[in-house]
């Protein structure tokens, strides 16, 4: 079973990805509601996977992507972004992100980009 951290600065997207995933047999075992956060709880824990929101508070996404891929080369992550944030996408996926969710969620496509990702 993959662990995931799931990162966004809003509790509801949290819970809506969450709700997603645990229904489909990953388990989550850490939120973070900015960069640094997820960093610490990515260097804690060591999640198989992240999913990332690219626009929080004290640490956005992009950093939070190069600092977690300084730290493990080899770590999964998958980017959440709102519609309009394509040049983010961009930044994010050349600091290192595998692939990306817009938002608002679609359960199948959340659940494609994982597997993708995941390999």
């Amino acid at each position: 079973m993959a662990r995931v951290l799931i990162v966004d600065d809003a509790t509801f997207m949290r819970m809506m990805v969450k709700d997603i995933l645990e229904k489909n047999g990953y388990e989550v075992i850490g939120e973070a509601n900015n960069g640094i956060k997820a960093v610490e709880i990515y260097k804690a824990e060591n999640p198989d996977i992240v999913t990332m929101d690219i626009t929080m508070p004290e640490m956005d996404g992009i950093e939070a992507v190069k600092q977690i891929k300084a730290f493990d080369p080899s770590a999964k992550i998958v980017m959440c972004s709102a519609m309009g944030q394509q040049s983010m996408v961009m930044d994010a996926i050349k600091a290192g992100a595998k692939d990306f969710i817009v938002k608002p969620f679609q359960a199948d496509r959340v659940l494609e980009a994982i597997k993708k990702v995941l390999g």
